[in-house]
């Protein structure tokens, strides 16, 4: 192996523990003081000589999600050994999204920081990467994109459905929809309990096409994990299997040196956008997709996105957008079942984690079999693709909106805003009575940007307590922070600039007309220019300030939603070239 992999100048690379030596001025001593103490836990010359392949991780007792965890890594550690390789697992930050305060948006860099740094700082010739919650898999791959070293990504895939009453249910789109029949007080607090017991019936992701989802079928288009990776449930035979294949994949990309700039290529990720828009995948994957290739000099243009969007439609009848579950895309023959139906859309050529091209990967899995989840190109559940990006005076960097989620008689609309300054201000007047709102009203939440509010997923905002008892199930609402991949609704989200640093958004009032039209790919303030000047001037705005830590870090560096969210400078030079230390 080492005679296969050359740095510049014709000298062998590293490999092995070889790799990144501590420096005692004597690189002789390095090597033998570390082999000295792995074999401490029992090691023999003939393991530590082959490639060394890191796992990384992410198990935690606040992450059900990767609660199938310890089975993946031995299944992992198998399919290292089984082809040669030397597997070494070891810890990293893990996220979830119910018990990440403020936002597990906020930490998703920090993730990403410790996952590129634990790569640099160990030996290893290739890193398995185990993710599945939301935040993770796009804070795996940003760190492994800017590690520069073989990597390959494994998910630990979705929960199963549970039953509630005879109902099939699974978390969190019926999470959603049976907290809104009780806040409509159309059921009561013994079935509202009854169902949070059925809702996550497994440990595994969201069981719909929520973010982990839809990270997990991007990731398998980007070329980034074995073919049929990104479905199988969590807790399934074919999952256990699928990490046997990571692992011993894993050992062929160390052989082979191929690194993920190779595979996260512009052609790759115009793939996964089509993928994207095709799942009616969720508006976060906008965002991490932007990051992941912010890290390698590649640009994602909201333009691009929407260009693609008027041509790709949405194929895959998974919740929210649909009536299925991910277990049921499974059945169906997982996400190769889309990319049949989209081949004519798709850069074929790309290289995957196989060393092989996603065109090659498609002719070895067959022509498929009849299946009900993935419908015919000409046949679309949804026209165009499932997000759609908008711009006006109200967000001159861009906003989007889930267009196959949205009620379609709010695609066009004009309305009054209904204005909540921040997160505190929402949760104290929306459900009071005395609240100023109709059925045909816009509300409008500010200060939730990453910013204003390190962008939680507070943008899916509850309907009002006295309209949702009318009955009303859904209204346009706008604000510049997200929302949960499971939710549905017309909602604007990712306004840009944000309103916690002086967008337009900041200077809405309670009262003013907004006009949205999808079809023009259109958010209009309905008020004029020099107005909007005046409001400016008389109220300035103070962008949020830290005085230390990683809360410092993020608010003097983050960037917006159209850069992915990431920290400035952690995105790639100006020349698109990765840091020429970021691998031996």
């Amino acid at each position: 192996m080492e005679e296969s992999s050359k740095k510049e100048g014709g000298q062998p690379a590293a490999t092995g523990l070889r790799k990144g030596l501590t420096n005692y001025g004597d690189n002789g001593f390095s090597l033998f003081l570390r082999k000295a103490f792995i074999k401490g836990a029992g090691y023999t010359d003939n393991a530590l000589d082959r490639p060394v392949i890191g796992i990384a991780n992410t198990g935690s007792a606040y992450n059900p999600c990767h609660g199938n965890m310890p089975q993946l890594i031995e299944a992992v550690k198998r399919g290292i050994m089984l082809a040669g390789g030397l597997p070494m697992d070891f810890p990293t930050i893990s996220i979830h999204e119910s018990f990440a305060a403020p936002t597990s948006m906020y930490l998703r860099n920090l993730m990403s920081i410790d996952t590129e740094e634990m790569i640099r700082a160990q030996p290893m010739d290739a890193v398995v990467l185990i993710g599945g919650c939301d935040k993770t898999v796009p804070a795996q791959l940003m760190g492994a994109a800017s590690a520069g070293i073989p990597a390959i990504q494994l998910v630990t895939g979705s929960m199963l459905t549970g039953s509630h009453r005879a109902e099939r249910v699974g978390a969190c789109t019926d999470c959603r929809r049976f907290w809104a029949r009780y806040r409509a007080e159309e059921i009561d607090g013994e079935e509202i309990a009854d169902v949070n017991n059925q809702l996550v019936a497994s440990v595994g992701t969201c069981s719909v096409m929520g973010t982990a989802s839809t990270m997990a079928c991007v990731t398998e288009a980007l070329g980034m994990m074995v073919p049929g990776g990104a479905a199988p449930p969590a807790v399934t035979s074919d999952r256990i299997r699928v990490a046997e294949r990571t692992g011993a994949t894993a050992v062929a990309l160390a052989k082979q040196r191929i690194t993920p700039d190779r595979i996260m290529t512009e052609k790759a990720f115009e793939n996964a956008l089509r993928v994207l828009l095709a799942i009616g995948g969720s508006t976060n994957g906008i965002i991490h997709l932007t990051a992941m290739a912010g890290r390698l000099g590649i640009d994602i243009s909201l333009d691009r996105l929407d260009a693609l969007g008027r041509e790709t439609p949405v194929l895959m009848d998974l919740k929210p957008s649909g009536q299925y579950y991910m277990e049921d895309l499974h059945k169906a023959g997982g996400v190769h079942a889309l990319l049949r139906q989209l081949k004519p859309l798709l850069h074929l050529d790309t290289l995957t984690v196989t060393g092989r091209t996603l065109g090659e990967e498609l002719e070895a899995a067959g022509p498929g079999f009849p299946q009900e989840v993935v419908r015919p190109l000409a046949e679309p559940i949804y026209p165009q693709g499932g997000i759609a990006v908008l711009r006006g005076n109200l967000a001159p960097g861009g906003a989007i909106i889930k267009q196959s989620a949205a009620d379609a008689r709010l695609m066009e609309h004009e309305g009054r805003a209904v204005v909540f300054e921040n997160l505190e201000d929402l949760a104290n007047r929306i459900d009071d009575e005395a609240l100023d709102v109709e059925a045909d009203d816009i509300l409008v939440l500010k200060n939730i940007g990453p910013i204003g509010a390190s962008m939680p997923e507070a943008g899916y905002m509850p309907i009002p307590r006295k309209l949702a008892r009318a009955g009303v199930k859904d209204m346009v609402r706008i604000s510049d922070g997200r929302m949960s991949g499971t939710a549905s609704g017309t909602i604007v989200l990712h306004v840009t600039p944000e309103s916690a640093i002086g967008g337009p958004l900041a200077y809405v009032r309670s009262g003013d007309r907004i006009r949205i039209s999808v079809q023009r790919r259109e958010i209009s303030l309905l008020v004029s220019d020099a107005e909007l000047a005046e409001r400016a001037k008389a109220n300035p705005v103070t962008a949020p300030k830290a005085e230390r830590g990683y809360r410092q870090l993020f608010l003097k560096t983050v960037t917006q939603a159209d850069k992915g969210v990431d920290f400035d400078f952690l995105r790639a030079r100006p020349d698109g070239r990765l840091d020429p230390n970021a691998a031996d």
